[in-house]
């Protein structure tokens, strides 16, 4: 039927018989590898995977196969990238390395209370940079008053500035905004400001500030658009709450701060405002860091309570009400209970909304080329090339559907993607055991399963869970805390003790949890652990002399260094 129909149209097609060539089954393991499709026909337009016989025909009665058909050099680009993050711009970069003509669309929207940014996404600008810049300024803060115990003699009152901060750091954000427009610039990628808009296969439509449209054409198109900041949909969120979005350039310090959520990005902010020396309070629906492990999450919320961070457990804003304007104003929240009719009101200068984010997927035309979202959550989904439902787009990053939303991530899948589609490589990317790490206050690093997962993947009485609590020897003398830093492994008993969760809370997380999956990536067993020298006196050494299980019920409170 396939071979009919190109004939009917008149298209000359190479075909490989595979029951009739000696090395037909190698072929099929390739072919198998490359496209993640097992049978046959296998059909690929210009370079491009087709599909199978039902989508060779599903695509010409869309009138895409004749567009596939066209040759590349009728394109105004071998590839367009749309969205100028993480992974758009290591896509993009990774394709012109490789000799192909690309262009970057990045256009940003201004949040609801007009803030906008430069080049980059949100890592750079509204993300990972600026809120590890701005927990860094915390940890100063206290480290400046464990410096007393270590002989630092001051009398002034020490005090924050939040303006000096901000700038410092917004100006730190601009550099890296030249910098990757340069990068680009070195590398001949064409970058249009503009917001880009499918309004055709192969075609799209770009829009500048000024509302003036351009139209671009390309063989293929890579989505990189990213993510945006939710709000609640009730009285008062858009006019008067901010999101991480704004928070970051807020121009005045926000005062005492409602912080309404219980995602990472909310308690890494509220861990940051209280540690500059804010009152804050979170407001938790129902329970801390969805989809981390449940016991950590809950000791990084009792060292945020310690340590001055307010929770209201179980509640939902309703209504927001501005009382006064100013920078900042005042502003009352009402909320009601999430397990009965209670409602309760308070006042604040600044509410931080943190309550998720959406996929911006939805205003680019996806719909005029066929390309299939998740209604509900608007992700995109792919098979394990990146690749969408219409042959030649793909998308990378935070508008995945089921794959993490980290920045080393998007960039992996970026850079593998281009090197897939222009360099003739097959490494995918890899999204098990990926690291990560919650700046709170107390840092939260891990990499693998959680606890709960691990329990549902192989049950309970397959692991072997080894923990310990610990006492930095920083904070020995400073006085602070000696059982509240804790350290676990999650083993598979019946997989030779492999640790297939690794859970630190403690300073320096995330420094600690990188080396250790590089150590899991390469299969990682307690054995090794306990084959490990640790390196004395630091806190991943604990990880080397762990004896205690769980199971065992033994106390694991730490006296000495």
């Amino acid at each position: 039927m396939v071979k009919e129909l190109f004939s009917s149209l008149g298209v000359e097609c190479n075909i490989l018989e595979l029951d009739q060539v000696d090395d037909g089954a190698n072929v099929q393991e390739v072919l198998s590898e490359i496209t993640n499709q097992r049978t046959v026909p296998n059909i690929f337009v210009n370079k491009i995977h087709m599909g199978g016989c039902d989508r060779t025909f599903q695509a010409h009665q869309s009138g895409l196969l004749q567009k596939l058909l066209q040759e590349d050099s009728t394109y105004d680009y071998d590839l367009i990238v749309i969205g100028g993050g993480s992974g758009g711009l290591a896509c993009a970069q990774e394709a012109a390395i490789l000799g192909k003509k690309v262009m970057v669309l990045d256009f940003v929207v201004p949040s609801p209370q007009g803030t906008s940014w430069g080049l980059g996404g949100t890592c750079v600008n509204v993300g990972c940079v600026p809120k590890k810049l701005m927990h860094q300024a915390a940890l100063l803060g206290q480290a400046l008053s464990d410096s007393r115990k270590f002989g630092w003699e001051y009398n002034q009152q020490v005090k924050h500035n939040w303006e000096i901060m901000t700038e410092a750091i917004q100006n730190h954000i601009g550099s890296l905004n030249w910098s990757y427009r340069l990068s680009l610039r070195e590398k001949t990628v064409a970058y249009v400001n503009s917001y880009g808009e499918f309004v055709k296969h192969h075609k799209i439509k770009a829009t500048n500030g000024k509302g003036q449209e351009t139209c671009y054409t390309a063989a293929k198109f890579v989505i990189a658009t990213g993510e945006r900041p939710r709000y609640l949909g009730i009285q008062g969120d858009k006019e008067y709450c901010i999101t991480s979005d704004d928070l970051f350039s807020l121009p005045y310090c926000p005062g005492k701060t409602l912080v309404v959520g219980a995602s990472y990005v909310a308690l890494e902010c509220a861990g940051f405002l209280a540690g500059v020396g804010l009152d804050v309070t979170v407001m938790v629906r129902s329970i801390l860091l969805r989809g981390f492990d449940q016991e950590m999450a809950e000791k990084v919320g009792s060292y945020m309570e310690q340590h001055g961070v307010k929770f209201l457990r179980k509640f939902i804003p309703v209504m927001v009400q501005q009382l006064e304007k100013g920078s900042p104003g005042k502003l009352k929240v009402v909320a009601k209970s999430t397990e009965g009719p209670e409602t309760i009101e308070g006042i604040y200068n600044t509410v931080l909304l943190a309550i998720g984010r959406d996929s911006s997927t939805r205003k680019i035309g996806l719909e005029k080329i066929g390309v299939k979202i998740n209604e509900k959550s608007g992700k995109i989904p792919v098979n394990d090339m990146e690749q969408t439902n219409v042959p030649y787009v793909y998308a990378v990053g935070d508008v995945l559907e089921g794959k993490l939303e980290l920045t080393p991530v998007a960039i992996q899948a970026g850079k593998l993607l281009a090197r897939r589609l222009f360099g003739g490589r097959l490494e995918k990317c890899d999204y098990i055991n990926v690291p990560t790490t919650v700046f709170t206050p107390l840092e939260y690093g891990c990499c693998g399963l959680s606890e709960e997962k691990a329990i549902e993947v192989h049950k309970k009485e397959n692991l072997e869970v080894y923990h310990t609590l610990f006492w930095p020897l920083e904070w020995t003398v400073a006085g602070r805390d000696n059982n509240t830093c804790y350290a676990k492994i999650i083993c598979n008993k019946f997989d030779n003790n492999r640790v297939i969760g690794f859970h630190i809370l403690g300073p320096n997380a995330g420094e600690v949890t990188q080396g250790f999956a590089a150590a899991m990536k390469c299969g990682l067993t307690k054995q090794l652990l306990d084959d490990t020298i640790g390196i004395h006196p630091t806190c991943g050494e604990v990880f080397t002399t762990l004896e205690i299980t769980k199971s065992s019920g033994l106390d694991i409170s730490q006296k000495g260094c």
